[in-house]
């Protein structure tokens, strides 16, 4: 369902915009969610926390400790996903320790059962991948893999190979977070991506503003927003100040 969405929108000359929740953050946070697809989504990425967020800055990294402290746990998120007024595909943002954890097959169904169609496991390596991904294959989950400015030519190929949903384009080396510079790197990644795969191509990590939105959209198919989003949640701005900040980077992208 995920990778057949985007590439509809895609298909139909529709700029492809995905914002990122943290799962169990607040109470309302399944308004928030509702409340991005409301405002434009076309796809929603939703983290499970974990205490170790490698890949996240401070902001994920806060909302993490918080939906933590707050008695989350994997199975909660994904009955919330599953309970919440969403239209579109959910992808889940996890760590393979979770994953692990519960083990392939089980999570890639509790998934499935939860009307979630994404993975995201970023500290899964690609030479690792197949005991989860051949279990999310079978449930209809569609494991996404991540680009980064770094990767050797011969590996973006083996990624772009294996990869279902779209392709994450990393948009700078570090963690998540919010840049007032993005760099060129975007563009040079989505540019060796497309040289591999038509999969759906979604620009990530440190896209915060419309204006930024809109610059990678001009060569990728799409935008993934996350800690300019969780930001405004994290300090009360609640399902409205979502809303409007996903508006503004619909009308950025369109």
């Amino acid at each position: 369902m995920l990778e057949a969405t985007l590439r509809k929108h895609r298909d139909a000359g529709r700029k492809l915009l995905i914002p990122y929740l943290m799962g169990g953050m607040t109470d309302d946070w399944t308004q928030s969610l509702a409340a991005v697809v409301a405002a434009g989504a076309d796809a929603v990425e939703v983290g499970v926390p974990f205490s170790d967020p490698m890949m996240d800055g401070p902001v994920i990294q806060e909302a993490a400790m918080q939906s933590l402290q707050r008695g989350t746990v994997p199975d909660r998120v994904l009955n919330d996903v599953d309970r919440a007024d969403v239209t579109v595909p959910v992808a889940v943002m996890t760590y393979y320790n979770i994953v692990f954890r519960a083990g392939h097959r089980r999570m890639a169904n509790s998934m499935a059962q939860s009307r979630v169609s994404g993975a995201i496991i970023p500290d899964l390596s690609l030479e690792e991948l197949d005991p989860w991904a051949v279990e999310a294959d079978a449930a209809g989950v569609d494991t996404v893999l991540l680009v980064a400015p770094s990767s050797p030519e011969d590996r973006v190929e083996r990624i772009c190979q294996r990869a279902k949903g779209f392709v994450y384009a990393v948009a700078r080396m570090g963690v998540t977070g919010e840049q007032s510079d993005l760099g060129g790197d975007a563009r040079q990644v989505v540019e060796r991506i497309r040289r591999y795969t038509d999969v759906p191509v979604c620009v990530g990590v440190g896209v915060s503003t419309p204006d930024q939105a809109a610059e990678v959209c001009e060569v990728a198919d799409g935008v993934v927003v996350g800690s300019a989003l969780v930001r405004r949640l994290l300090t009360d701005g609640g399902p409205e100040a979502a809303a409007d900040f996903v508006g503004s980077l619909r009308a950025a992208i369109d």
